[in-house]
């Protein structure tokens, strides 16, 4: 049995069939090919997998693509316009908030999101908020920077 499901991808429209155990990270992964949204720990412990789903940053491993139906999700892939970094990503390349990068497309996904609902974001606040996403490789110095720096340019680009 599959379930037909219509929801809005990074701005377009997308009817698929799914089974109904098929989670919303696979879906976004194996039918759509967007393969920015990482499987990290499938427990929705790492952050990996985060997307947008209407404005929110949730985990992606922890949702059935069907309870996305009628729904808009923006991955990583959707983020930049034009070919030109959403200022969240140009912050993490500037700050060097990355190392091998597995962890990034999750963290800039989870930090965007945060700058939209918190204005006046602290480095308090950053790690904070941030401790749902994992990173294996930096000491979260420059994520933070990064977090930080991102927020004040999208609080300038309006």
């Amino acid at each position: 049995m599959t379930l037909s499901i219509s929801l809005t991808v990074n701005g377009k429209p997308v009817t698929a069939d799914v089974e109904p155990h098929i989670l919303l990270v696979q879906f976004l992964r194996d039918q759509l090919r967007l393969t920015g949204t990482h499987i990290g720990c499938d427990t929705a412990q790492c952050g990996a997998c985060t997307v947008h789903l209407d404005g929110r940053a949730i985990k992606s491993c922890n949702i059935l693509a069907a309870q996305a139906d009628g729904l808009d999700v923006t991955t990583i892939e959707g983020m930049s316009n034009d070919g030109e970094l959403h200022p969240m990503q140009a912050a993490f390349k500037d700050c060097h908030g990355l190392q091998c990068g597995f962890c990034t497309p999750g963290m800039v996904m989870s930090a965007s999101a945060l700058a939209a609902q918190s204005p006046g974001l602290t480095e308090e606040d950053v790690r904070e908020q941030l401790d749902g996403n994992l990173c294996r490789c930096t000491g979260y110095h420059n994520i933070v920077k990064a977090v930080l720096q991102g927020a004040e340019a999208m609080k300038a680009s309006g």
